[in-house]
């Protein structure tokens, strides 16, 4: 009997060293296999194209059951990103959980603004761009209202939207990691002083800012983000499934879009500088942003560790607005996993599926 468990440990350590010599040999092989071989395709779920002008897509997504709530959700993507994030891989699709829920889903999602392009100001984000979309929504549905659903900057343009048309046919209002008080913005708020930042220069010489200059302002959040990303990628290299999804959100997270010139200047000097949203102080196509003019009912997802919106920067949301049924969930997870991924699939999609239930009828 002492003998067996003496040899007992001498097995776990073969084994160990077996495992990790099989890891180490297929992470060899399967990171050639990633240098060699194209980008997983992203974005799968049926949809139609039912508007465009110019960097505006808007999509309709095919229903997955046969009956549908009668409200329809319509989602709005951050303006420096893809809207193919809701929709990375079919395990992994925000977009496929809704419907298969029974919600008629639509998306605001964004092209590269052409160079003419550059005149597009924060009115025709967060109003024009939302009065065309929500009357292609009615008229696909038949129905007059919509619920209003933004990420990150999404948020912004559909709380700044809701706040300056206090008469739009807005059924309810979600919110994802949505900033109000810019001021909170860490080190964006920091790299945008006027005292360093000539945003007048840049918008008159360029037109409309490159990508570039806003990937490099996101990596400077965590400089070492890139590194520890891969580090783990390594680590992990012997994982197909890990692999497949890392590739995904890699893809998704470098695929940044030019911001629209004008669109640019107003969103540093109105909302960065003058915190004019948190203040009220916000004109949008000669009307005023004010939070309290939001009566339907508002629903914000946090995240704990999210650092590129903290949540001193997010927290007025449900503060402010007018609305007497008002929630808001504050779930671990950082940026971008609150709303992809694992995390999103067992937090924030169940609540959300919940809230819009009872709403949606």
């Amino acid at each position: 009997m002492s003998e067996a468990k003496e040899a007992q440990p001498k097995n776990d350590a073969g084994s160990a060293i077996r495992t990790l010599v099989e890891r180490t040999i297929q992470r060899n092989i399967k990171g050639v296999e990633y240098f060699a071989s194209a980008a997983p395709p992203v974005g799968l779920t049926p949809k139609d194209t039912i508007h465009k002008r110019g960097t505006l897509n808007l999509y309709h997504y095919k229903p997955l059951v046969d009956e549908v709530y009668r409200v329809p959700i319509l989602m709005v993507m951050a303006t420096t990103n893809r809207g193919y994030v809701f929709d990375v891989a079919e395990e992994h699709s925000f977009v496929r959980f809704l419907l298969n829920a029974g919600y008629d889903v639509f998306v605001m999602d964004w092209d590269y603004p052409r160079p003419e392009e550059k005149t597009l100001s924060l009115d025709d984000y967060a109003s024009r761009f939302f009065d065309e979309c929500i009357r292609k929504v009615q008229r696909a549905t038949g129905e007059e209202e919509v619920s209003l659903m933004g990420y990150c900057m999404g948020g912004v343009l559909s709380t700044i939207y809701a706040a300056s048309h206090p008469e739009a046919p807005i059924r309810n209002l979600a919110c994802f990691t949505t900033p109000i008080d810019f001021s909170e913005m860490t080190i964006f708020s920091h790299m945008a002083q006027p005292e360093y930042f000539d945003v007048d220069r840049l918008v008159d010489n360029v037109g409309n800012v490159s990508p570039e200059l806003l990937q490099a302002s996101f990596d400077m959040l965590r400089p070492s983000g890139r590194a520890a990303s891969n580090r783990m990628l390594w680590d992990n290299m012997w994982n197909d499934e890990f692999v497949e999804f890392h590739r995904k959100m890699d893809r998704w997270a470098n695929d940044m879009l030019p911001l629209a010139g004008e669109y640019f200047r107003d969103t540093i000097k109105k909302l960065m500088w003058d915190n004019q949203l948190l203040k009220g102080t916000l004109e949008v196509d000669g009307r005023v942003a004010d939070l309290a003019n939001i009566k339907v009912p508002v629903f914000h997802g946090v995240a704990q560790h999210d650092h590129i919106v903290p949540y001193e920067a997010s927290r007025h949301l449900i503060a402010k607005v007018g609305s007497e049924d008002k929630e808001e969930l504050v779930m671990k997870g950082g940026h971008i996993s609150l709303i992809a991924g694992a995390n999103a699939v067992r937090r924030l999609w169940p609540a959300l599926d919940a809230w819009f239930a009872e709403r949606s009828v």
